[in-house]
């Protein structure tokens, strides 16, 4: 029985790749130069609704078939047949190495957004990226987590001065970000850091190995490390 799901399951993956191959083609073509591009390094759910490809994508010297792959994945609360990620670049996404952007997951990138090795953005995540938003190796992002360096609309003082400008995020490496985190502008995440479910983020936290929770968010425990 259970060589036979696991089957039907290899089956049902073969057929989301065969679907995935006009907008992975599509992709890949448009971003990179002939050669790069024969190698497939970046392959895309046909899930995914490539909305604005405009930018640059950068990839580390040593490319690899599938090192990026957006849209797929499963975390089984969601009804990924349904779920629809995004897509929507005009600025500059850089990946370190390998990255799973699960599926639905929102990119709106027109500032610079920096992705380490192995990053892991499990569903249903959104990042809006106005100005810079870095990522360090190893982390892992779970559902339902907003990470946004910008208001989008613009506020001003009396004197016309505008008070809420732009502000970049960056989280350090082997960081995990629990379910329905808020990073704003300006948060600041230390390398081996948990953030717990439902942190509100938009300052620096100083400290390696810590949970982070709350909000106003405050360290929860110290000295610890975490594991995939």
């Amino acid at each position: 029985m259970q060589t036979e799901k696991q089957n039907v399951m290899t089956f049902f993956d073969f057929f989301n790749i065969v679907r995935s191959i006009p907008k992975t083609l599509r992709f890949n073509f448009h971003y990179f130069p002939f050669k790069t591009a024969l190698k497939l390094p970046v392959v895309v759910s046909h899930r995914t609704y490539l909305r604005e490809l405009h930018g640059k994508v950068e990839l580390p010297e040593k490319v690899q078939t599938a090192m990026v792959k957006i849209g797929f994945g499963d975390v089984g609360h969601y009804d990924r047949k349904r779920s629809r990620g995004i897509w929507q670049v005009s600025g500059t996404v850089s990946f370190g190495g390998k990255a799973s952007i699960g599926h639905g997951s929102k990119l709106s990138v027109r500032g610079d957004l920096k992705l380490g090795a192995d990053f892991n953005m499990t569903a249903e995540s959104t990042i809006v990226c106005a100005k810079e938003i870095t990522f360090g190796n190893d982390c892992l992002m779970s559902w339902d987590v907003l990470v946004m360096d910008t208001d989008e609309h613009p506020l001003f003082n009396k004197d016309n001065e505008r008070i809420n400008p732009d502000r970049p995020i960056v989280v350090g490496s082997h960081v995990w970000i629990g379910c329905k985190c808020i990073l704003l502008k300006g948060a600041e995440v230390p390398n081996d850091t948990v953030l717990a479910a439902g942190t509100l983020l938009k300052s620096a936290f100083a400290g390696d190995n810590q949970v982070i929770g709350g909000n106003p968010p405050s360290i929860l425990k110290r000295e610890v490390h975490w594991a995939h």
